[in-house]
C-alpha cells in the first residue's frame, strides 16, 4: 500500500509546481476581454464627435474669444469705457456702440448668387437689387454660332433638296404639323373670345398678311439714330484680342468678328449644357471664368485672396442633379477661393423674398419651369416638379408664329446675337394673355446690326402675341427635337458609392410627369388628358391624383414577391420571364434579379423622356402631391399660387392660369388664388431677395455654412450634414 503523499510532493512530481519569478512572458501589453454582458460605447454618438458639428463650434468659441480680448484692448488703451461706450477725451459718447463683430460676419462680407440658363444674378447682401449678367462666355473660335451647320437658321425652315426653296411660302416653312397645331390653336381661341362676348373680325388674318407683305422697311443712318448700339471693339490686330468675353460684351461682339467668337451657355435646363461642350473640364472652366468676371466687375473684387472673408449663399433647383451640385460647390470653394457657402433651394428661397409660410411656387425661367410646394419653411419633396421649357421656347414659337404672318423681316435668325437680342425684346414688348390685346394692331421696331445702316420696320399682329404664351398649356406647339441631344454624354449620373445604383433625387410627381409625357395620361376631372393637350372622356369620375401605388417604396400593404409564380403542372401557360429574350436560359425561369441593375435601366429610360405637359396639370400634381390627401392643406396650397421668374412677367397670365385651375377644379373654385409676390417685388429678382433674407438671418447661427477647411477634408460627404434638405 503506497501511502498518501502531500500536495506539495505532487506538485513537484507531477510538474504542476510553479517554478517561476512571477515575471510577464512578453512586454507587449495585455488586453483584457471584454465583459459581453455589459458591453457600451459613445463612439460616433455625439455631435462633438464629428468634424461638421465640431468645427462651427470652436469657430464660435475663438470669434468670442477674439472679441472679448479686443475689447480688454481696447478699454485699456481708453478707447472704451467700462459701459461699453466710446471716450472721446474724459467724456464718453453714449450714442456710439462699440464695433465688436468680426468684419467678416458683416452682410458687406455676403454674396448671393443665383445661376439660371440665361442670366447670372449676384450681389452682396447690402444690395436691395442683384447685377444681373447674361450666363454666357464668347470665346475665340473659328466660325461663330449663326455659320455653324451650314447656317442653318433658327427657327429651323423647311428644306427641300437640302436648301429652302425661293417660291416657297411662309407659311410652309416650319412643316404641316406646326401649321395645323397653329391653326387649331387659333380657331380655339376665336372660339373662346366668342363665349366671352368678345368681337371677333372674321378677315383679321389677312389683314395682317396683307399689310406685313408690302411695307418696306425705313433706312436710318447711324449718325441719325439716337439709341444706336455700342458694339464690343477688338484691336486691329487679332493675336492681340482676348481669349474670351462675358455677358454683355461677348453678346455685342460683331457676328463677323475677326476672329471669330463663339457664344457658349454652360446652363441649360438647369443643369451643365451637354449638348454644346464636349469636355467636362471646358465647362468647369467657363462657369468659374463667368463667376469671377461677375465678382470682379460687378462687385468690385478684385484680389482673389480677399474672397477668404468671403461668404457665398448659393441658390440650388429643387429637384437638383448630385453632380451639378458638387461641383458647383467645388468651383466656388477650391477654383475660385469663398471661404465659406451655404445652400439653398430655389422655391424656400422664393418663399423668404415673398415672406411666406406656405406657398405653391411656380418658377418660370427660360429654358425650365420649376414646380414646389413649400410648407412652413421646408420644400415638399415629392412635390418638386421641373419641366424643360421656359421663356426661351415662347421666344422661338413667337417668331414662328410672326414669319408665318409674313412679318416684313423674314431673314430672322435666332443663332445671330443681334436677332436675339431682337426677338426677346419683341416678346417683352408685345406678347400678352389678355383677350382684349387679340385685334389687329400696328407695331415697329428698329434692326440694329453692326456695320449696317439701322432700319425701321412697321407690322401688324393679331394673335400671335398670346398664342405664342399659350405653349405652355399645349406645350405640343413647342420644338422639343434637340432638348435631350446630349444627354450623359459630358458628364454621368451621380451613383451610390457602395452599390453602384443612381441616387439623384426625385419626386412621385415629377414620375408621374415624365409618365404622362410617355403617353400615360393624367386623370384631371373626369376626363384623360395626354400629353399634347387633347381631352379623351371617360365614363366614371376621376378620382383625386394619387400616384403613390406605382411605387413599392411608398406602399403600406406589401406586394407578392418578385419570382414569377410557377404554373400548373399539365398547363402550357407562358413564363414572361422565361419566354423573353435576353432572360436567362429557356429551360430555367429567371428567378433571382439584380435591384441595382433594375434602377439603372429605369433611370436609363426615364432619362430618354423629355418631362414636358401642360402648365396648369402640373401644378395640379404638384399640389396633390404635397397635400397629400389633407384637404385643409390643398386649399391653403391653392390660395398661394406664386408666380415668380422672368417668363410670369407677360400681363395677364397669371389670371388666365387661375381661370384654368378653376375650370379644371370647379369645387375650389373659391380658393384657387394666383399671383405675383407681394409688395411688388420684381418676380425676376425674389430668389436672389430670399437668399439675402435668410444669409443675413444666419450669419452666426447657422450649421449650414461649409467651410474651405472642413471642405478639404471631407470634401462632399458633408453635405449629409450640412445641408437643410434631404441630401
Amino acid at each position: 500500500m503506497v501511502g498518501k503523499k502531500s500536495g506539495r510532493a505532487q506538485l513537484r512530481e507531477e510538474g504542476l509546481e510553479r517554478t517561476d519569478n512571477n515575471l510577464d512572458l512578453t512586454t507587449w501589453p495585455q488586453v483584457n476581454m471584454i465583459n459581453q454582458k455589459n458591453y457600451y460605447t459613445e463612439f460616433m454618438k455625439r455631435e462633438d464627435q464629428y468634424l461638421a458639428f465640431r468645427a462651427p463650434q470652436d469657430e464660435q468659441r475663438a470669434r468670442m474669444v477674439r472679441e472679448a480680448r479686443d475689447k480688454d484692448r481696447a478699454l485699456a488703451q481708453g478707447i472704451l469705457t467700462e459701459g461699453g461706450n466710446v471716450a472721446v477725451g474724459d467724456e464718453p459718447m453714449d450714442d456710439v456702440e462699440a464695433p465688436i463683430l468680426s468684419r467678416e460676419d458683416y452682410p458687406s462680407k455676403l454674396i448671393i448668387l443665383h445661376i439660371g440658363s440665361q442670366n447670372l444674378r449676384i450681389g452682396l447682401g447690402t444690395d436691395a437689387l442683384p447685377k444681373t449678367v447674361p450666363m454666357v462666355i464668347a470665346r475665340k473660335w473659328k466660325e461663330s454660332e449663326s455659320e455653324e451647320d451650314g447656317g442653318e437658321p433658327s427657327p429651323k425652315r423647311l428644306k427641300v433638296d437640302g436648301a429652302v426653296p425661293a417660291d416657297a411660302f411662309p407659311e410652309k416653312w416650319f412643316g404641316d404639323d406646326f401649321s395645323d397645331q397653329y391653326l387649331a390653336m387659333s380657331s380655339a381661341l376665336r372660339v373662346r373670345m366668342r363665349t366671352n362676348k368678345r368681337r371677333v373680325l372674321p378677315n383679321s388674318k389677312d389683314l395682317v398678311v396683307n399689310f406685313n407683305r408690302r411695307t418696306p422697311p425705313d433706312i436710318i443712318s447711324e449718325h441719325n439714330d439716337v439709341n444706336r448700339i455700342d458694339w464690343t471693339e477688338l484691336p486691329s490686330d487679332p493675336t492681340k484680342a482676348p481669349s474670351f468675353f462675358i455677358g454683355n460684351d461677348a453678346l455685342r461682339i460683331p457676328e463677323q468678328s475677326n476672329p471669330r467668337y463663339k457664344l457658349f451657355w454652360p446652363i441649360r435646363n438647369g443643369s451643365f449644357n451637354e449638348k454644346d461642350y464636349t469636355n467636362r473640364n471646358q465647362i468647369y472652366h467657363d462657369i468659374s471664368k463667368i463667376i469671377e468676371e461677375a465678382l470682379r466687375t460687378q462687385l468690385g473684387i478684385t484680389r482673389s485672396r480677399d474672397l477668404a472673408n468671403y461668404k457665398c449663399v448659393f441658390i440650388i433647383p429643387d429637384l437638383y442633379e448630385r453632380t451639378y451640385v458638387t461641383t458647383m460647390l467645388d468651383i466656388l470653394i477650391r477654383d475660385i477661393g469663398i471661404g465659406k457657402v451655404c445652400l439653398q433651394q430655389e422655391s424656400l428661397s422664393a418663399t423668404f423674398g415673398a415672406g411666406y409660410s406656405s406657398a405653391c411656387v411656380v418658377d418660370i425661367g427660360a429654358h425650365k419651369i420649376s414646380i414646389c410646394c413649400v410648407d412652413e419653411g421646408m420644400c415638399i419633396e415629392e412635390s418638386r416638379i421641373n419641366l424643360k421649357m421656359g421663356g426661351a421656347d415662347v421666344t422661338e414659337t413667337f417668331i414662328k408664329m410672326m414669319l408665318y404672318g409674313h412679318f416684313p423681316y423674314a431673314d430672322m435668325n435666332l443663332k445671330r446675337r443681334f436677332d436675339f437680342l431682337l426677338a426677346e425684346e419683341l416678346k417683352h414688348k408685345f406678347c400678352s394673355m389678355e383677350e382684349s390685346s387679340v385685334i389687329v394692331q400696328t407695331w415697329d421696331f428698329h434692326l440694329r446690326a453692326s456695320g449696317q445702316d439701322t432700319r425701321k420696320y412697321q407690322f401688324k399682329t393679331y394673335d400671335e402675341t398670346m398664342l405664342s404664351v399659350m405653349g405652355f398649356f399645349t406645350p405640343s406647339i413647342f420644338d422639343h427635337t434637340r432638348k435631350l441631344e446630349g444627354r450623359r454624354k459630358v458628364i454621368p449620373r451621380s451613383v451610390d458609392l457602395y452599390d453602384g445604383s443612381p441616387n439623384d433625387p426625385t419626386s412621385l410627381a415629377q414620375i408621374a410627369i415624365i409618365e404622362a409625357a410617355g403617353g400615360k395620361a393624367l386623370s384631371v376631372n373626369g376626363t384623360q388628358e395626354t400629353p399634347n393637350g387633347v381631352a379623351v372622356s371617360t365614363p366614371q369620375r376621376a378620382a383625386p391624383l394619387n400616384f403613390l401605388g406605382r411605387l413599392n417604396d411608398n406602399e403600406n400593404t406589401p406586394r407578392s414577391s418578385i419570382a414569377g409564380s410557377p404554373a400548373p403542372d399539365g398547363t402550357s401557360t407562358p413564363n414572361p420571364d422565361r419566354d423573353t429574350p435576353g432572360m436567362g436560359d429557356t429551360d430555367q425561369p429567371t428567378i433571382f434579379r439584380d435591384p441595382v441593375l433594375e434602377k439603372i435601366k429605369l433611370a436609363d429610360e426615364r432619362d430618354k423622356v423629355l418631362p414636358v405637359i401642360a402648365l396648369d396639370h402640373a401644378i395640379l400634381e404638384s399640389l396633390a402631391q404635397g397635400a397629400r390627401g389633407e384637404d385643409r392643406k390643398l386649399r391653403d396650397f391653392f390660395g398661394g399660387i406664386m408666380l415668380i421668374g422672368g417668363g410670369s412677367k407677360t400681363p395677364g397670365l397669371g389670371a388666365f392660369l387661375e381661370t384654368r385651375l378653376r375650370e379644371l377644379r370647379p369645387y375650389y373654385g373659391k380658393e384657387i388664388l394666383v399671383g405675383p409676390p407681394p409688395r411688388e417685388f420684381d418676380p425676376q429678382v425674389v430668389i436672389w431677395k430670399g437668399g439675402s433674407v435668410f444669409g443675413r438671418l444666419s450669419l452666426n447661427g447657422n450649421d449650414s455654412w461649409i467651410s474651405k477647411s472642413e471642405y478639404d477634408i471631407l470634401g462632399s460627404r458633408l453635405l449629409n450634414n450640412k445641408c437643410m434638405f434631404a441630401w
